[in-house]
């Protein structure tokens, strides 16, 4: 039997994603313990995890995770790794498919299964294997503190809120400007930790010479002038969240600290030889692109894979323009309307402009724009065309109001 010829999957291996290790041994026997390749983990972050580190053609993905849903797994599994197949596992019992240690049968295997799945599409799933899910409601709340209710935001949306009950860390990219921080605060206030800090840290913004300490903290006497122990930033989240924005600002250097900390939740003052124990959730975020850092030498790839165990990406503001007339008229609120009690309202030439500008500085620069407006208004009841003003570098050239496609979050 071991010597029998064998016809590895081409192209990849396979991935077995359950909690339990019972069912995830009766799929690999299923596979004949063939030389495939074949890892296994528990839940559904290592799993993203594992799918950014390697190359892989089947998931076996059990439909009750300890730590994220299964349907949404699917949903960024779609669009980040096209190309894998995924058989979804009842673990409530059944058969597993007895699998040939030859490639062409699990295709063929494969084959059927999705013909099945697409011929019984309007009946309820299975009780075994399901590789069809149904679709999800598309209705979700947005955010606290955010507006928009386009397609690419009520999927954020459902992603931040599916995330936020649990202590994945979550990596928030995003251009400047479109919402980064404002994602993250949601994100701890709708977790358990609400009730705890939340830590700002912007590590393009702290001097290279001072972030360890920052960071880290110090004991008295570490250095000239630590006249008194400091507990750091990491420490004053205790309980809480700490949020690194510009992660990929964070020098080379402490890279390897930080992921010590997130390994083994514990920091080590300066001067100090004795590690604190702390209970801390990481968020980060970034406007670069980490996966070119790690390339260049830049970054981490150890830490890029520890921080993007769940990625949430905002759109450009370009990308979302259903959503600019509602949160224009949100800005127009903020700025107050000259002591009367409505705001003033955008007239059709407003709108028109507003919608076909490129918004290169993202909701951040509309922001601006409604400010000025309001301003140059001088208290009339409407925002007209000429009270908007674009500054030189955003009005270059205007983005048509929908490209062909979208790649979704």
């Amino acid at each position: 039997m071991a010597n029998a010829a064998v016809v590895p999957i081409p192209d990849g291996g396979v991935l077995v994603v359950s909690p339990s290790s019972a069912l995830r041994e009766k799929v690999r026997r299923s596979l004949h313990d063939r030389p495939w390749l074949i890892q296994e983990v528990s839940g559904g972050a290592d799993a993203l995890v594992k799918l950014e580190s390697g190359d892989w053609q089947l998931l076996f993905l059990d439909r009750r995770l300890p730590d994220l849903d299964a349907e949404e797994v699917i949903q960024i599994i779609k669009v980040r790794f096209p190309g894998i197949e995924v058989v979804m596992l009842d673990s409530d019992g059944g058969p597993i498919p007895q699998f040939s240690s030859h490639g062409t049968h699990l295709r063929s295997w494969l084959r059927c299964t999705r013909q099945s799945s697409e011929a019984a599409q309007d009946e309820p799933p299975g009780p075994h294997l399901l590789t069809k899910l149904e679709p999800t409601s598309t209705e979700v709340s947005p955010l606290p503190g955010m507006i928009g209710n386009s397609d690419r935001m009520r999927h954020l949306y459902k992603l931040a809120r599916l995330v936020a009950p649990r202590s994945t860390t979550v990596l928030i990219l995003g251009a400047t400007g479109t919402g980064k921080e404002l994602v993250a605060r949601a994100i701890h206030q709708l977790s358990s930790r609400s009730g705890g800090a939340f830590v700002v840290v912007n590590c393009a913004a702290i001097p290279e010479t001072l972030l360890e300490s920052e960071l880290f903290g110090y004991s008295r006497g570490a250095f000239t002038g630590a006249v008194q122990s400091y507990g750091g930033r990491i420490h004053a989240a205790q309980g809480g969240t700490l949020f690194l924005d510009e992660i990929g600002e964070l020098p080379l250097s402490l890279q390897a600290k930080l992921l010590r900390f997130m390994e083994q939740k514990e920091v080590q003052r300066l001067g100090s030889s004795d590690p604190i124990r702390v209970d801390v959730r990481v968020l980060a975020a970034t406007n670069a692109s980490l996966e070119r850092q790690v390339e260049e030498g830049r970054f981490r790839q150890d830490l890029y894979y520890r921080l993007s165990a769940f990625p949430l990406e905002l759109p450009a503001l370009a990308e979302r323009r259903e959503d600019i007339v509602s949160l224009a008229q949100h800005f127009l609120r903020l700025t107050g309307s000259g002591g009367r009690a409505i705001s003033p309202a955008l007239s059709e030439e407003a709108v028109r402009r507003l919608e076909t500008h490129s918004w290169p500085g993202n909701v951040r620069e509309l922001q601006q724009v409604m400010e000025r407006a309001t301003i140059l208004a001088e208290g009339a009841d409407r925002i007209r065309g000429q009270h908007l003003y674009f500054s030189p570098v955003s009005r270059t050239r205007p983005t048509e109001e929908k490209s062909a496609e979208r790649r979704p979050i």
